[in-house]
């Protein structure tokens, strides 16, 4: 009988890849979320809306699970401003209730074998301080107060008591279609340019001083998750993840911008987390025009756009520290996909584009 998955914040970036990614291999999954995931599959699987935030509702909603065999937990609370909310007690054990509320009613009777759990490069403390370059998984966990570490220590705790294994992975600046969460660009890049060609402006890069990144897209993030679930060498581990390469938003403007059909103009320094709030008419107007989903401008961003200011550098004078990880761990242990930054970005633009979400280029 194949296995079956539960995927916690199965609407999110990574979780509606992971939906896909285990639906392709023939797995069946509960997708656990508030909304039913926008996949590509046309598999059917189960839909759970339950708020992992509700003690109460979860013991309803999985107390009476007995067949799943793996879990992949992908679901984060953020609070609004997105960046502060980082270093705030009550985020983080909002954080840690929520897998504590998926968790403990699923491992007593369930046959669970694995449970995935993500974490990220603040995981390093990047948000603090400059990191080890390249950051490696091997180094002496990076003492400040985070959810991560409150949710890591409680994982390992059930998996020793209940005996499950556990994978931990660290993704780097997640790319993919999703809109309305907390950390995904291609969305606030599409209605960026799609602002400024409405009122005739240039699409010139908003960040701040030249800032080179890693990104990894949502599908070999996916993968990777797939395939920890059923390899020994994945278990008790962690692991970053990345394309494999690094890149500068600069240089990867003109090719977004012939993708959204605008012309990229001078540097304009400014604040997405202000300028695009502040257009949620012309964005109303932009949708009429184009036959497009009916998506507010809040709807679209989630607290994307704040994000965005972090990632572009926006309103910095010297270079952010550089976040570079290493990903030869996950190499070595048998996993090497790799993606082309620019084309996944590009990829994602098309697919919102297909999905109107994004007016088409011209």
């Amino acid at each position: 009988m194949a296995e079956k998955v539960l995927v916690a914040g199965a609407s999110g970036l990574v979780g509606a890849a992971v939906v896909d990614a285990f639906l392709d291999d023939g797995w069946g999954v509960v997708a656990v979320s508030r909304r039913k995931p926008e996949v590509f599959s046309d598999r059917s699987f189960q839909h759970l809306s339950v708020d992992l935030q509700d003690e109460a509702a979860c013991k309803a909603a999985f107390s009476d699970i007995r067949d799943v065999s793996h879990v992949v937990y992908t679901a984060v609370f953020e609070k609004p401003g997105l960046i502060a909310g980082w270093a705030e007690r009550d985020q983080m054990q909002t954080n840690l209730a929520m897998l504590r509320n998926l968790v403990e009613p699923l491992s007593g009777d369930a046959a669970l074998q694995h449970v995935t759990l993500m974490q990220g490069t603040k995981a390093y403390g990047i948000h603090l301080h400059p990191m080890r370059v390249p950051a490696r998984e091997r180094h002496p966990r990076d003492e400040h107060e985070n959810f991560y570490w409150l949710q890591e220590d409680y994982l390992k705790e059930k998996a020793a008591e209940r005996g499950f294994r556990h994978t931990i992975f660290r993704p780097q600046l997640v790319v993919g279609p999703n809109y309305g969460v907390v950390m995904n660009l291609p969305p606030v890049i599409g209605a960026y340019a799609a602002v400024c060609r409405e009122e005739g402006r240039p699409f010139s890069f908003p960040g701040g001083v030249p800032y080179v990144w890693e990104a990894v897209d949502t599908r070999l993030v996916a993968h990777a998750i797939r395939w920890a679930a059923t390899t020994p060498e994945a278990d008790g581990q962690h692991f970053n993840l990345t394309n494999g390469e690094v890149f500068s938003w600069r240089d990867l403007w003109p090719s977004m911008a012939a993708v959204l059909g605008v012309d990229v103009g001078p540097d304009e320094p400014l604040s997405l987390a202000d300028f695009l709030p502040a257009r949620a008419d012309v964005w109303d107007r932009i949708v009429q025009q184009h036959g497009l989903r009916p998506i507010s401008m809040e709807q679209l961003l989630g607290e994307s756009h704040f994000y965005a200011d972090f990632c572009f550098a926006y309103g910095a004078t010297e270079q952010p520290p550089p976040a570079f990880v290493s990903t030869v761990k996950i190499k070595q242990a048998g996993f090497c996909e790799t993606y082309d930054t620019e084309a996944s970005f590009l990829y994602w633009l098309e697919v919102l584009q297909d999905r109107k979400v994004l007016p088409p280029p011209h």
